[in-house]
């Protein structure tokens, strides 16, 4: 042992359990805006409840192993060739924080697919593929192995599959989600910004436990002699955790972006555009309505626009004979009904066939 590197080895560890450290605080901060603010069902709260209680005996198990190996036998060199029990049994909690996110995320996936068992079905083989990996991982390192030299002959194969599982579970789940949500597209500005956005969110929760998984892997396979892998394993349940918290707490701000803008088809149509941003110049709206008993001919939709008018001259030219005050216009544009007939809806108005958009 007296030829151990110990920068590649414990200190690569210390500094995997430090910043998993740090993205736990992260995540327990996620957690707390989660539980204050979103009124999500039962089983999604308890799903967040559990990811992080995991979490926490996850990082439980790695400090004490950094302190068992730094602190514990700094004077016993030759316990460093041992394998600490809790070494072992971090990896079980991993596993379940892993699972955990992915069936979410694939729950998503199977209510956005309109219930394709063949997308659903592929990630699901991959992810409980990998946490039945794990599972085995720890059960066989707890009963069989002692040493770092037996962990590496026995179960170096295993360890592969289980990051490459990881890595492509994590891909296909960004890559499915990410078709599903451009594929929804409806055409209208708002709506499909929100999309881009959720795409945007899907892909980054892929990229990052993905990314990780690979780091591990080729560290495996590179330097299979060093603890780097371990350090990137011991950040990857945080990832996990980190991603699925920030893609709930960020539903609300999505929300507001497109308060208001959504469309049915059914036995009516609606359709509504509301401001973001107001702008500093005065906004007026004018509104028009129509509804079936309106119109001679009962088509069945109801049409809902409200425009924003800018008074650019007010502000600008205050002291001008020409500029009005917001008061005089408001009263100007007042609320009006507007009867369309069929064909005017038909010639005037393009219509997409479905368009509804739902952030889960």
């Amino acid at each position: 042992m007296s030829s151990l590197n110990l920068d590649n080895t414990f200190g690569a560890a210390f500094i995997g359990a430090s910043v998993a450290g740090f993205l736990l605080g992260l995540s327990v901060f996620q957690a707390h805006i989660y539980f204050q603010y979103n009124n999500d069902k039962p089983i999604v709260r308890t799903l967040v409840g559990m990811v992080v209680f995991f979490d926490f005996v996850h990082q439980a198990l790695i400090l004490h192993t950094v302190y068992w190996y730094v602190v514990k036998n700094y004077y016993n060199p030759a316990n460093l060739a041992l394998v600490v029990w809790s070494l072992l049994a971090e990896v079980i909690f991993n596993g379940f924080a892993a699972v955990c996110v992915q069936s979410f995320l694939n729950w998503r996936i199977w209510r956005l697919s309109k219930f394709n068992i063949w997308a659903t079905g592929t990630v699901a083989m991959l992810v409980f593929g990998e946490f039945g990996c794990v599972i085995a991982f720890g059960i066989i390192a707890l009963v069989r192995v002692r040493t770092f030299e037996e962990l590496a002959v026995e179960l170096k194969g295993l360890s592969i599959t289980v990051n490459a599982l990881a890595a492509a579970g994590d891909v296909l789940i960004a890559a499915i989600l990410s078709f599903l949500l451009q594929g929804s597209k409806t055409g209208f500005r708002r709506s499909d910004s929100m999309l881009n956005t959720l795409t945007l969110y899907a892909v980054n929760t892929g990229m990052l436990t993905s990314l990780c998984a690979v780091a591990s892997l080729i560290s495996i396979v590179a330097a299979p002699n060093t603890f780097i892998y371990i350090a990137f394993f011991f950040c990857m349940g945080r990832l996990y955790t980190n991603s699925l918290l920030a893609t709930l707490n960020a539903r609300k701000a999505i929300r507001e972006r497109g308060d208001n803008v959504h469309s049915t088809i059914g036995g009516n149509f609606s359709l509504s555009f509301k401001s973001i941003a107001k702008p500093a110049s005065s906004l007026l709206s004018w509104t028009s309505k129509h509804t079936p008993e309106d119109d001679p001919i009962s088509t069945g939709v109801s049409v809902q626009v409200t425009r924003e008018i800018r008074s650019q001259d007010y502000g600008r030219q205050t002291g001008s004979k020409n500029s009005r005050s917001e008061e005089e216009e408001e009263y100007e544009l007042e609320e009006s009904s507007v009867n369309l007939s069929h064909a005017d809806l038909d010639s005037s108005i393009s219509l997409p066939q479905k368009a509804h958009i739902e952030v889960v």
